[in-house]
């Protein structure tokens, strides 16, 4: 697939341009100042991080296939480093994933199941296929 060959920073923010035209994806009130882990110790600084996540995620489900939230806090989590101890990993924020995937399914991006969690649906990697060829063809 083409989605797997771009380079995945290109392709995140490429989709987090066109994430913008969806009414449905929005950033809630108040984001800004949510961290995006317990461990963290500011907010992110970005202006449209909210679309830059949801582009992630979206990758993340393309590449993994049906996932969950926790198993999506977990690869989105980290080192907890704040003690003079060994640090330990600990997930990240969980209603930051939770929303941002409520909101991709509002935009019939993405399709829940019953049991395994969240996966693409044909529009979601329409998107994500059409946005990777034509990041491939400039980059040629």
């Amino acid at each position: 697939m083409s989605i797997f060959v771009t380079e995945p920073r290109q392709l995140i923010e490429a989709i987090a341009e066109k994430l913008k035209e969806y009414p449905e994806v929005k950033a809630p009130e108040g984001s800004e100042f949510w961290k995006t882990a317990h461990y963290k110790e500011l907010a992110p600084v970005e202006d449209d991080f909210w679309f830059i996540r949801a582009a992630s995620l979206m990758r993340k489900i393309a590449k993994y296939g049906p996932i969950g939230v926790n198993k999506l806090r977990k690869q989105y989590g980290g080192r907890n480093r704040r003690k003079m101890g060994l640090g330990h990993s600990s997930k990240a924020s969980g209603k930051i994933i939770r929303v941002a995937l409520q909101q991709l399914e509002d935009a019939n991006l993405l399709n829940g199941t019953e049991k395994d969690g969240r996966k693409l649906s044909p529009e979601g990697q329409s998107l994500l296929e059409r946005t990777a060829y034509a990041i491939m063809r400039i980059s040629k």
